[in-house]
């Protein structure tokens, strides 16, 4: 064979697509903190924009002088969801409303999706929920109701029922109670 031929036979080049379609990952959530009472107003321009938006809530009564309306109440007040680019995050800003996107060094952070599934998960249900403080053993925590409210103790059980340690420091001697989980709250 001639050298001018061989040089136009040319093994055949190795591709560096992948051999499967490229799979699309879903944007991530961000939480969107909201001006006071402006959720839903923020979750509806969200989705008027095409941006998948979750405003998680939970059905509570509202009493007025003449009446009683069970409503919709934000399960985190002053906060939403939205599954977006975070390089289009101003177009989430400039929805009336909008304070700011929870960011970590001045970038937007990201939810993990395991955590929305779940309360998305939770709210299509019929279980009966509210909102909780975020507690962990070893916090200072305050009774918010019953005999003891007022009291401030450290919390070393977490469970349905919370157990909270009453100490006198002064002579290194505690006294541990039991309480229902939603009679205390952060201190």
């Amino acid at each position: 064979m001639p050298e001018s031929q061989v040089d136009s036979v040319t093994e055949p080049a190795l591709s560096a697509q992948p051999l499967a379609p490229d799979i699309e990952e879903p944007a991530p959530w961000f939480a969107i903190w909201t001006r006071s009472r402006a959720e839903k107003s923020v979750a509806d321009q969200l989705d008027r924009k095409r941006i998948e938006v979750f405003l998680p809530t939970v059905k509570r009564w509202s009493r007025w002088k003449d009446r009683k309306k069970q409503i919709d109440w934000p399960l985190f007040p002053g906060y939403c969801f939205a599954r977006f680019d975070p390089r289009g995050s101003l177009d989430v800003l400039k929805c009336e409303g909008v304070a700011k996107v929870i960011c970590f060094d001045g970038k937007p952070a990201p939810i993990s999706h395991v955590e929305i599934e779940a309360i998305q998960r939770l709210v299509e249900t019929e279980l009966q929920f509210d909102p909780c403080p975020l507690l962990h053993e070893g916090d200072l925590v305050e009774v918010t109701h019953g005999p003891l409210k007022g009291v401030t103790g450290r919390l070393v059980h977490k469970g349905p029922k919370t157990k909270l340690v009453l100490s006198v420091t002064m002579i290194n001697r505690a006294v541990a109670v039991t309480f229902d989980a939603a009679d205390v709250r952060k201190y």
